[in-house]
């Protein structure tokens, strides 16, 4: 069965543990909301601070949280306003429901909706924001059309993409690892390093491309903490997240001796314990011209 918008009465869910992904619209396998929260939520809640830091959200008019997930940036766009309205949307019903449920105001509202086929009207929104999304979109340049579509002449707009092959080290570290070892795994960190977006000054070629203006480009960093390598690794063994839907396809010897070298890779030659790794986002900020 396909999603259909929250709005419209539908109340289909996945069923638990099916992993839902759209191939054509995004590749992301999204499974649970509390599965992604996880797997990338605690550092995402990390990260919306410095990127709001970044972009300036302003506190008025309609507000577009592109690809909210689990709603780690809408609410810290809560905290930062008063007076806006945001609307978060996410192509997975999952996380659209871990929303609702975890973020509860007036001001606040979620559906489900595609960042390739948004379901409003031109010139709708004085401000948009999409952090973490947009790099695991095969159709970039139609997102980045789109949000400019539904965006009011003179609108802020700002993105945010993991560094990947230059600057997540914790997401480095176990594909190297396992690269070794599996070619699975080589396809994996191969496709993961080369995801539309991640290299500098993509973002910005993309925005102009699409007809932004005034493009301002800029790094968010975080540290990623981890209390011991079990804290490292069990989220790897869910199913939201590339690393995870791959995981979940080796044969268990082989799942096995991945997981033996990723832990030799993160004790370094020291005592099992709390690691601290950097992580960092590019960023832009620009402007819907008219």
């Amino acid at each position: 069965m396909a999603p259909c918008y929250q709005s419209s009465g539908c109340t289909w869910m996945p069923a638990a543990g099916q992993v839902f992904m759209i191939e054509k619209t995004s590749d992301f396998a999204a499974s649970t909301g509390a599965g992604y929260e996880l797997q990338m939520g605690r550092f995402s809640r990390l990260l919306a601070s410095g990127f709001l830091d970044f972009s300036e959200i302003s506190d008025n008019g309609l507000i577009l949280d592109a690809g909210c997930g689990t709603g780690s940036l809408t609410a810290e766009m809560q905290r930062r306003t008063s007076r806006a309205q945001i609307v978060g949307v996410d192509i997975s019903p999952a996380y659209i429901a871990h929303a609702q449920k975890s973020i509860s105001d007036t001001r606040t509202t979620f559906d489900v909706a595609d960042l390739t086929t948004l379901p409003f009207p031109d010139a709708h929104f004085g401000q948009a924001f999409s952090q973490l999304v947009l790099d695991f979109i095969p159709e970039t340049d139609l997102a980045f059309k789109e949000l400019f579509r539904v965006l009011k002449p003179g609108a802020q707009f700002s993105a945010a993409v993991w560094d990947a092959r230059g600057g997540l080290v914790f997401n480095r570290m176990f594909l190297d690892t396992a690269a070794v070892l599996d070619e699975g795994a080589e396809a994996l960190r191969k496709k993961n390093f080369t995801r539309p977006l991640r290299q500098p000054g993509q973002l910005k070629q993309v925005a102009v491309s699409a007809g932004f203006t005034d493009v301002r480009e800029g790094e968010v960093m975080i540290r990623t903490e981890f209390t011991s390598f079990d804290d490292y690794w069990v989220p790897f063994d869910g199913e939201d997240g590339p690393i995870p839907a791959y995981l979940s396809k080796r044969p268990a010897e082989m799942k096995s001796k991945i997981k033996d070298a990723v832990r030799l890779a993160y004790l370094d030659g020291d005592d099992d314990g709390p690691r601290s790794y950097v992580a960092v986002a590019l960023a832009i900020s620009a402007v819907r011209t008219a």
